[in-house]
């Protein structure tokens, strides 16, 4: 694989923007070697070295002593006074000024340091090609600095907050482990002490002498992070998140000084540990100026919350709130450490991609330019900045420590899981399950129409009562194969879907993971209803009808039974998971909304059929209609009432979910977009009562409100969820940013998303077709609502991902458990 598909695979998907442009450098290296091929076949070779050699002449004159003088910074200085405010990367080689490609300055602008390159053969035939370039090349290598260096300072911020949580948890597990002992830091504890701070400061004090004086100005915001200590129960300036690496660097610094400069230090060092320690304040008195965080985030605290309880933000000293706080900073670290591991991946790559872009243009233009501008590079902020990797170290050191019993092998799996690998069985088990799905369908149309059962006496009767029961797995299947398909092409058109879901690394699911159960349950039910026309047709086996009618409920009870499995089979994470938003559905307004939430909710609503179709399986087996193949569900009241609430509790959880939304964010399109699900309550409502009903009055008012929230739920899919329909795009009526290459893809799936909301016109108008039964094109019409479902996933992850993209988040926050009153009186 070429370097650039390897370069746009490995890129974090919401940084892309912020990534040097590769192909786009790479197309003006093709417009040079373009010319410089062109002029070749123009000019023969002689010419062109005399052609250089003329232009060399004509140059401004160099100086006598600068080939062979010893006074590099001098030399520089001349060659760089037409610089203003700016200062040379590197001192001058010891070739002639005139052999140089380019000339590297660093320039200061409004407080920000940028580097400019000067292209020194301009003049040459074909220079105005690599002055473009080489200015594009600053461009893109300015915007990668910046940004890095923004991230590295929020990543410093952000560790010096986790600093200060950990110095809580540890002053609040001495507490709860410890509440009425006393620490004592005499003798031994002292000495230990003692060693520990002379080791941080010899580190430091090594490092800083080892460091160059530019790269030394970038690392200020760390001199106080090197010199703390981390005793037990350190105060809020001792954080653990630098002291075990420190100590080793320490002790490897020590190693390289000379005996008597070592005696010295740990003089020096001695006393200094002991003026620390002196200064120290006692670590539990932090937790006098500490709070718990409240958020309204479970059902106990959101109805306290609503019921105007007091917060109780005082500390309360159990095992209970230790293990919940742990819990809380165990992920923070986890998500930090995630932070770090994708900076330091966007500095290598961005480092190695100016490095090929050169080699490139090294080779096309027979220059030697590469040297000199990749030793800019590594000076740079982005070549020269080790924050980050200190970071990952301290951050490893501290997390195992801490959370992991000093078990290294275990903090790491947590810190780096592994990525999940594709399994051959996985696919052979698809391959096989397909094919006999494929089979089972065939075998079902032959015997149908060779038998012709629907035909006979009874096959009415069937479509009543069996076909409902078996449409079911068809309408799960369905969801599931589109599933299916959207993680195809979020996939194939880098679609973060993993980090918007917030799924585990490792856990995730492919297309092939959803593909296996989707083709094992359609080949089970299509089994299972061969095997009850069998039954039926057999002589033998007829008497036995209610033991038949009993296959579907297995079926049932079988898929119900694997989805709550307990144990680590059939990917348990995933359906935890599952179980885990669909009951925060349950409970909306309860739980804090987040997107998977809405998500499957939006999901449920376009299965109204199969939430109907698990209605009529409570009734038939529960009021014992199975055993004589009979339908007295539809005159049953208590069944026609739950009609009406079982097709609304997903528009009613949606409704639910936007209330709660536009209680905590105050986003007035939240209130519009809880109108619009109200509306839809209304339309289904009216619907199911004309078809429980009919009568042309039930048919006008059920076709005006079904028409009022078609038309508002059209234009909010498009408008709002896929962020089409922009006026003033590049992309005519659509936006300008598209993942999909072709233009015709987004028209099409507005033209199919609105003929797919008006299937609802089959309830209304009542349309009837002599080759096909009702159940069936009722069961035809949910389907296409799932389709259409499927179409609209993609597009609105597609539109969630770019909004990330747009924003350069690629982190989610997580709340931690500590509230300092400093902090409170900042925000005040």
């Amino acid at each position: 694989m070429k370097f650039g598909k390897q370069f746009t695979a490995q890129m974090v998907p919401e940084w892309r923007e912020a990534y040097m442009d590769y192909d786009f450098l790479k197309s003006l290296l093709k417009q040079i070697d373009s010319f410089n091929r062109t002029h070749a076949r123009n000019h023969p070779s002689t010419h062109s070295g005399q052609l250089r050699r003329t232009l060399t002449l004509y140059r401004a004159f160099s100086g006598l002593t600068l080939r062979h003088s010893h006074s590099h910074g001098h030399a520089h200085s001349h060659v760089h006074s037409h610089a203003q405010n700016s200062n040379p990367t590197s001192p001058a080689s010891p070739q002639d000024v005139e052999e140089q490609a380019i000339l590297v300055n660093t320039v200061n602008r409004d407080g920000t340091r940028k580097y400019k390159t000067t292209f020194l053969m301009a003049d040459e035939e074909g220079g105005e090609y690599e002055l473009v370039y080489f200015r594009s090349l600053d461009r893109e290598f300015n915007k990668v600095d910046k940004f890095y260096k923004s991230k590295v300072e929020e990543v410093v911020k952000e560790a010096t907050l986790l600093n200060k949580q950990m110095d809580a948890l540890i002053a609040f597990r001495i507490k709860v482990e410890n509440p009425h002992g006393v620490w004592d830091f005499s003798g031994d504890r002292s000495e230990e002490i003692t060693r520990l701070a002379t080791d941080i400061a010899v580190s430091t004090a090594a490092l800083s002498s080892s460091t160059p004086s530019g790269v030394r100005a970038s690392r200020r915001v760390h001199i106080a992070m090197d010199s703390i200590e981390e005793g037990e129960g350190g105060s809020s300036h001792n954080g653990p998140l630098h002291s075990e690496s420190l100590s080793k660097d320490g002790e490897k610094n020590k190693e390289n000084n000379n005996n008597k400069g070592k005696v010295e230090e740990e003089e020096k060092d001695k006393a200094m540990a002991t003026k620390m320690k002196a200064n120290r304040p006692p670590p539990l008195e932090l937790l006098d100026h500490v709070k718990m965080n409240t958020t309204l985030e479970t059902p106990r605290s959101t109805i306290k919350g609503l019921l105007n309880f007091p917060k109780n933000s005082e500390l309360q000293f159990n095992k209970e709130n230790l293990n919940r706080i742990e819990n809380q900073l165990k992920k923070a670290f986890v998500v930090f450490y995630h932070k770090l591991r994708l900076l330091k991946s966007y500095s290598f790559l961005n480092t190695l991609a100016f490095s090929k872009i050169m080699k490139k243009y090294d080779k096309i233009t027979s220059r030697n330019a590469g040297k000199s501008y990749m030793k800019m590079v590594d000076s740079s902020y982005l070549g020269s900045s080790d924050e980050v990797s200190k970071l990952m170290e301290r951050v490893e050191a501290a997390f195992i420590k801490h959370f992991c019993n000093a078990n290294r092998t275990k903090g790491m799996n947590i810190l780096r899981p592994k990525a999940k690998k594709e399994r051959h069985r996985t696919t052979f088990s698809v391959g096989f399950f397909a094919g006999c799905t494929i089979a089972l369908v065939v075998a079902l149309i032959f015997i149908t129409r060779a038998r012709h059962i629907l035909d006979k006496e009874g096959g009415t009767q069937y479509m009543e009562t069996m076909f409902p029961l078996y449409s079911l797995f068809g309408f799960v299947v369905l969801h599931l194969l589109m599933y299916a398909a959207n993680i195809y092409f979020w996939r194939r058109y880098q679609v973060n879907y993993s980090f918007i879901f917030g799924f585990k690394q490792g856990t995730e699911l492919s297309y092939r993971d959803v593909l296996l159960p989707s083709f094992a349950v359609a080949a089970l039910a299509l089994a299972c209803v061969l095997s009850n026309l069998d039954m039926e047709m057999d002589p033998e086996t007829k008497p036995y009808q209610a033991v038949t009618e009993l296959l579907p409920l297995v079926l049932l009870l079988l898929v119900i039974a694997v989805f709550l499995c307990p144990f680590n089979i059939l990917y348990r994470s995933s359906r935890f998971f599952c179980m885990r938003t669909l009951y925060h559905c349950i409970c909306a307004p309860l739980f804090m909304v987040i997107f998977p939430d809405f998500f499957l909710a939006d999901q449920l609503t376009s299965q109204v059929q199969a939430l109907r179709s698990l209605e009529f399986y409570i009734c038939y087996y529960g009021w014992g209609d199975y055993k004589h193949r009979r339908n007295t569900c539809r005159t049953n009241t208590v069944f026609n009432t739950f009609s009406f609430i079982i097709a609304v509790i997903p528009y009613w959880s949606r409704l639910l979910q936007c209330l709660r939304r536009l209680y905590e964010e105050k986003d007035a399109m939240q209130g519009y977009n809880g109108v619009k699900y109200f509306l839809t309550i209304v339309a289904v409502c009216l619907r199911t009562a004309y078809s429980l009903n009919k009568g042309i009055s039930w048919k006008i008012v059920a076709a005006v409100f079904s028409a009022v929230a078609a038309i508002i739920s059209t234009y909010w899919d498009i408008a709002i969820d896929w962020g089409l329909l922009q006026r003033h795009s590049k992309n005519r009526w659509l936006r300008d940013k598209l993942l999909v290459g072709h233009n015709s893809v987004y028209y099409a799936a507005m033209v199919l998303n609105v003929l797919l909301r008006f299937a609802w016109l089959q309830t209304v108008l009542d349309f009837q077709f002599s080759f096909l039964h009702t159940q069936g094109l009722i069961t035809i019409v949910a389907s296409l609502e799932i389709i259409r479902r499927g179409i609209w996933n993609f597009f609105r992850l597609e539109n969630e991902h770019l909004n990330n993209v747009g924003k350069y988040r690629a982190f989610k926050s997580v709340p931690l458990p500590f509230n300092y009153d400093e902090d409170d009186d900042k925000d005040d």
